[in-house]
């Protein structure tokens, strides 16, 4: 029965979904731009294979990487969505995306004092940072928005 329900009478309206859809259609272009610059200083070295400056060189592009999630961000505010629910929550969104960069930024430190640790992120109500950023992204169709999994291999 409870099927039933679920295929013809619950909602069919995402939580996390913006009216704009202009605006959602402009910021997967603008994060696709930023994937395409993170793909062109992709390293697939292995770290014991980079020499005695693989640490710094691993945090430099780090911080590459990360200029373009902090660039893309800067374009996405430059509007801002036309419906209330998108005003409301992008402003959030792009909040925790800064957390997230914040966590990179920590990371790529960590790795300039030579500390060679997994990259650890924000947990935010049990889940990371990156999950929910990534939820709300795939929501509006902005499937290029997702944070890049680059740290996490």
């Amino acid at each position: 029965m409870m099927w039933i329900y679920a295929l013809f009478f619950a909602s069919k309206e995402v939580a996390n979904e913006i009216g704009d859809q202009a605006w959602t259609e402009r910021a997967e272009l603008i994060c696709q731009d930023a994937a395409d610059e993170r793909i062109a200083l992709a390293d697939f070295r292995p770290l014991n294979e980079s020499g005695a400056d693989a640490l710094a060189e691993r945090s430099k592009l780090v911080d590459l990487a990360t200029d373009t999630l902090e660039r893309m961000l800067g374009k996405l505010e430059e509007t801002t969505p036309s419906d209330a629910k998108g005003q409301e929550l992008i402003p959030l969104w792009i909040a925790d995306y800064r957390s997230y960069i914040s966590d990179r930024r920590a990371y790529a430190e960590d790795l300039r004092l030579g500390t060679n640790v997994p990259f650890g992120e924000s947990i935010v109500m049990g889940i990371p940072l990156s999950e929910k950023i990534s939820t709300f992204a795939a929501d509006n169709a902005m499937t290029s928005c997702k944070p890049p999994m680059d740290l996490s291999i």
